[in-house]
């Protein structure tokens, strides 16, 4: 998260765990975490799973800035 709101200059999160096969997790014995950045006035969580795009870059560039950040 630290991460996160260096390189994107977010204002909040929504975090959102599912555990197994019927919450989403494909595997039965898998647990895994989203964790989707936020700002102020930003579309709703509904409207990006609906394929709007939040971010005005590509998801490799995204990529690269959190790959350079986390190591830093």
């Amino acid at each position: 998260m630290q991460v996160l709101t260096q390189t994107s200059q977010c204002h909040g999160f929504n975090i959102g765990m599912n555990q197994g096969r019927v919450a989403g997790a494909g595997i039965a014995e898998h647990l895994h975490m989203h964790v989707v950045p936020r700002w102020s006035r930003d579309t709703n969580f509904i409207t990006v799973l609906g394929n709007a795009r939040v971010l005005p870059e590509s998801l490799q560039e995204s990529y690269q800035q959190i790959k350079s950040a986390w190591f830093e």
